[in-house]
C-alpha cells in the first residue's frame, strides 16, 4: 500500500525534530567549548602582557674555552649580531660581557669573552643574551650617587650622574632615562657616557612594579598608563635640584612611558626633547605583532586586548583597571606633541615593530626625526653600531635641544 505523502511527513516529524534537537545541543556544547577555550587563551595572553616576569633563557652555552677566553652559544638572531653584548648566566658568574663574533655555523656562534673567566668557573647551560653590556653603574667609571625619587607609591631608586665640573656649557640640562618592560634601570647605562660628554646630568630612574621601585596594589604593568607618574615625579626631583630643561629618554616600553610624561606632565615646560630607542608607540600594533609571531589566533588577540582595556575584566586580567589603549596610541595623538623627538629604531626589531615609529614621523615631520637601523634588533642599536647611535644623539641634541628654548607649557 502506498502511504500518503502528508501522512509520511507527519510520521517523520518527531524523529526529525529529535535529530535537530540533538544536533543543536551538540553544536551548542561545541560552541560553548570553543568560546571557553578562546576566553581562557585570551585571559592567559592578557595576564602575560601585564605581569612582570623574570628574565627567561633564550640561548644555551655549548662551549667555554677559558684558555682562549671564548664562549660558544646556540645560534639565534641575537647571538649572531656583531658588536658588544652581555650574557646573563647562573653558576660561578652571573653576568658576562661578550665581544665580537669569531666563528659561526648553522647551529652555534663563538664569541670573544670580555669578562675574564677562570679555569674553575662553572656555568649552567641556560643563559639570556642581553643588550645591556653594563650591568652596574660603577662600570662606567663616572661619579654617581644613589638617589630616591618620591612618588605617590613611595621612594623609587635612581642613579644620578652629575655633568661634571668641566661641563660648563649646559649645567642646567638633564636627561631622565626610562628603562623598558621586564628590565631594570641598568638597561639605560649605555647612554650615560654620551650625555656626560655633552655636559648633561643623567638621572636613571625606576618605576612601579619593575622589581626595584614600589609595587602597586595590582602589581602589574599598565603599559605606561600609570608608570608615567613615577617618571613625572623624577622631573619634579630634577627641577628641585636645579634642572632648567630635561630630555626624556625611553627604551622600548620606557618610550611609551616617556611619551605619556610628555603628553600629561605638569612639568611639560621643563621638557626640551625626547629620545626613543626601539619605542612602543602603539601597543595594539605591538601585541598583534607578537601574537602573530607566536601563531596566536587573531580572535584570541582581539579578546585579550579587549579584556585588558575593560574595567569590568580587571579582576580576571589582574590589571587593577582597564588599560586605555587609545590614550597610549601616540600616532593618534600626534597633534598633541609639543617637543622635538628623536627615534632610533631597527626595521628588523623582532619584538617591537618599527611601523608606528615610521607613522609618527609621517604624522609630525616638524617634530619627529628617525634614524632607521637594520640588523640591530630590539634595543641593541648601541651594541650593534655604537658610533652611529651616539653620533645621532649628539647631532640631534645640538640641533634641537641646545639651540632651542624649552617648549611652552599647555598647563
Amino acid at each position: 500500500m502506498v502511504v500518503p505523502r502528508r501522512a509520511a511527513s507527519r510520521g517523520a516529524s518527531p524523529a526529525l525534530a529529535a535529530g535537530l534537537r540533538t544536533a543543536l545541543t551538540g553544536l551548542s556544547v561545541t560552541l560553548a567549548g570553543v568560546l571557553s577555550l578562546l576566553a581562557l587563551a585570551s585571559v592567559r595572553m592578557a595576564r602575560k602582557v601585564v605581569t612582570p616576569a623574570a628574565r627567561e633563557p633564550d640561548t644555551r652555552i655549548v662551549g667555554l674555552d677559558t684558555a682562549a677566553q671564548t664562549i660558544t652559544l646556540t645560534r639565534t638572531p641575537d647571538t649572531r649580531l656583531p658588536g658588544r653584548y652581555g650574557l646573563f648566566t647562573t653558576g660561578s658568574e652571573h653576568y658576562l660581557k661578550l665581544g665580537s663574533v669569531l666563528a659561526e655555523d648553522g647551529e652555534t656562534v663563538k664569541r670573544k669573552l670580555l669578562t675574564h673567566i677562570g679555569g674553575q668557573s662553572r656555568l649552567a647551560a641556560e643563559a639570556a643574551f642581553s643588550g645591556w653590556y653594563f650591568s652596574r653603574p660603577e662600570e662606567l667609571h663616572l661619579p654617581f650617587t644613589p638617589e630616591l625619587v618620591g612618588s605617590s607609591l613611595g621612594p623609587c631608586p635612581a642613579w644620578l650622574f652629575p655633568a661634571g665640573d668641566e661641563a660648563v656649557l649646559e649645567p642646567d640640562t638633564w636627561v631622565v632615562q626610562v628603562h623598558g618592560r621586564g628590565t631594570t634601570r641598568a638597561e639605560c647605562l649605555r647612554a650615560v657616557p654620551v650625555f656626560h660628554a655633552l655636559g648633561v646630568t643623567s638621572l636613571v630612574v625606576s618605576y612601579r612594579n619593575d622589581g626595584e621601585a614600589p609595587r602597586s596594589r595590582a602589581g602589574t604593568y599598565a603599559l605606561g598608563a600609570t608608570e608615567w607618574r613615577d617618571v613625572d615625579a623624577a622631573l619634579g626631583f630634577a627641577r628641585r635640584r636645579g634642572a632648567k630643561r630635561v630630555v626624556l629618554m625611553g627604551w622600548s616600553m620606557g618610550g611609551a612611558i616617556a611619551l605619556q610624561v610628555a603628553l600629561n606632565s605638569a612639568h611639560r615646560d621643563l621638557i626640551a626633547g625626547i629620545v626613543l630607542d626601539s619605542p612602543v608607540i602603539d601597543w595594539r600594533i605591538v601585541l598583534d605583532y607578537q601574537a602573530r609571531l607566536l601563531h596566536v589566533p587573531s580572535a584570541v588577540t582581539d579578546l585579550a586586548i579587549g579584556a585588558l582595556g575593560a574595567d569590568w575584566a580587571a579582576p580576571v586580567t589582574r590589571t587593577g583597571g582597564g588599560i586605555p589603549f587609545d590614550r597610549l596610541d601616540v600616532v593618534a595623538r600626534a597633534g598633541e606633541l609639543r617637543h622635538p623627538v628623536l627615534i632610533l629604531h631597527s626595521d628588523d626589531d623582532g619584538f617591537v615593530p618599527s611601523d608606528a615609529s615610521h607613522d609618527l614621523v609621517v604624522a609630525r615631520p616638524d617634530l619627529v626625526e628617525m634614524q632607521v637601523f637594520d640588523v640591530a634588533r630590539h634595543t641593541k642599536l648601541w651594541n650593534y653600531d655604537q658610533e652611529r647611535w651616539s653620533d645621532s644623539i649628539r647631532s640631534w641634541f645640538d640641533r634641537r635641544v641646545l639651540s632651542a628654548a624649552p617648549a611652552a607649557s599647555d598647563n
